[in-house]
């Protein structure tokens, strides 16, 4: 636990002396504080304004961050040596990986927090008060995040940055969309290719189960059993990639 823990931390120093991360972070506060100015300039419910565009912006943004850092995780290492040098000391490949995945969830965890608490105060000020379901939206947010983070480790682990983007990028979007299954699942006719779909569906990670931004902006009410259902998939959708992870760095020679 020691060597996972010194890695994790080496990965979020590494990832904090990263251009891309203070870029990624100014933008995220910048649109977070200008969801301020348009709620004010927009005739109707500003608050609902405020919340839309700041929730938005926090999770386009995040994203981006977790996306942009982790598919250069392990490459960088080859690429410099100094896997080597980590491996040929007391640290196994499993350690490696952990370490590098709880590194980024420490960073994307502290951009995330610094960007709510900028949001989150700007509401309050615009508002007089902050609502629970703001809170369940910030923590769905970060378990979506480690779950791309999870992909993006697992696509980092066997092959280019280039393609790590596109596998990490294409599954992102594909999981914020794959809800629209259920409305065309009674168009399947044939039981091979409902069967095919219906296994896909399952494969794929379904990031809209942690989307409730639409709920949260116009205050309707949130079910305690799909929050926790939410929570329960994403931490199992979690381990699943780090399994498969550790299971194909272990297999692969350098």
């Amino acid at each position: 636990m020691r060597r996972i823990i010194a890695i994790a931390l080496n990965t979020y120093r590494e990832a904090v002396r990263n251009r891309i991360f203070y870029l990624l972070v100014g933008f995220g506060f910048f649109f977070a504080l200008s969801s301020r100015f348009i709620s004010m300039v927009t005739v109707g419910d500003q608050a609902r304004v405020l919340k839309d565009v700041g929730l938005g912006a926090i999770h386009f943004f995040s994203i981006t961050l977790v996306i942009f850092t982790g598919i250069n995780l392990i490459y960088q290492e080859i690429e410099r040596r100094t896997l080597f040098n980590i491996l040929s000391k007391p640290v196994s490949r499993s350690e490696f990986i952990l370490g590098k995945f709880f590194g980024l969830a420490l960073t994307a965890g502290l951009s995330l927090l610094a960007m709510a608490g900028v949001f989150l105060l700007f509401l309050t000020i615009t508002t007089g008060r902050v609502e629970t379901p703001l809170l369940l939206s910030f923590l769905l947010l970060y378990e979506e995040l480690l779950i791309i983070t999870a992909l993006a480790l697992l696509f980092s682990s066997f092959t280019t940055p280039i393609l790590s983007f596109l596998f990490t990028v294409s599954l992102t979007l594909i999981g914020r969309v794959l809800w629209t299954y259920n409305e065309f699942r009674p168009l399947l006719r044939t039981p091979l290719v409902r069967g095919l779909c219906r296994a896909i569906y399952l494969l794929l990670p379904n990031l809209d189960k942690f989307n409730i931004q639409d709920a949260v902006v116009v205050g309707r009410p949130l079910s305690t059993p799909t929050v926790l259902l939410a929570m329960g998939y994403g931490a199992v959708y979690i381990i699943a990639l780090l399994t498969l992870t550790l299971f194909l760095f272990r297999r692969r020679q350098f």
